[in-house]
């Protein structure tokens, strides 16, 4: 094993890439202006409370302005949404381009035709390394019909290009 001290950050970004993760996209609707991310750390946390999380780097110049929302919209990211993950993804430009959204009463923002919407709020931000470990409890579910040929399959995150999942 290598000393912690030790390790460089090429090295870590490669043995992180291996890992396969889904995608979201957290956004909101201010009124005159939509402002969202993707992030490929989502986990759930909780059942009782509803808790989910994802991790977001400290330099982010986006998530500071969606953390100080009372509502966030979550969009579990489909096959279909490679573009709308590329887009939500980028640092500069306009990342709602093509994408067709849906604004609940609140401000949540979702990428339309999703998995799984979740209405959220920031329940607490961790410090972690070079991250934040964000929080969010769960204020309303909405979950695509899971039968039939309208069944929505999620898009992976994997070695830094979004796939699709082989049966």
């Amino acid at each position: 094993m290598s000393d912690p001290a030790s390790l460089d950050g090429g090295a870590l970004r490669r043995a992180f890439a291996d890992i396969p993760s889904g995608v979201v996209a957290i956004c909101a609707d201010l009124g005159t202006e939509r402002i969202g991310m993707a992030a490929s750390t989502f986990v759930p946390v909780s059942l009782d409370p509803p808790l989910v999380a994802f991790c977001v780097q400290n330099t982010s110049t986006t998530w500071p302005r969606l953390a100080a929302l009372p509502r966030l919209g979550i969009s579990v990211l489909s096959a279909g949404h490679a573009g709308a993950a590329r887009t939500l993804a980028a640092r500069t430009g306009d990342r709602f381009a093509g994408v067709t959204t849906e604004t609940r009463s609140g401000g949540a923002l979702f990428v339309s035709d999703t998995a799984v919407r979740m209405d959220v709020s920031v329940s607490q931000q961790i410090p972690a390394g070079d991250h934040a470990i964000v929080v969010l409890v769960i204020n309303e579910l909405h979950c695509a019909d899971e039968s039939g040929p309208a069944a929505v399959e999620p898009i992976v995150f994997h070695r830094s290009l979004f796939r699709t999942l082989v049966a």
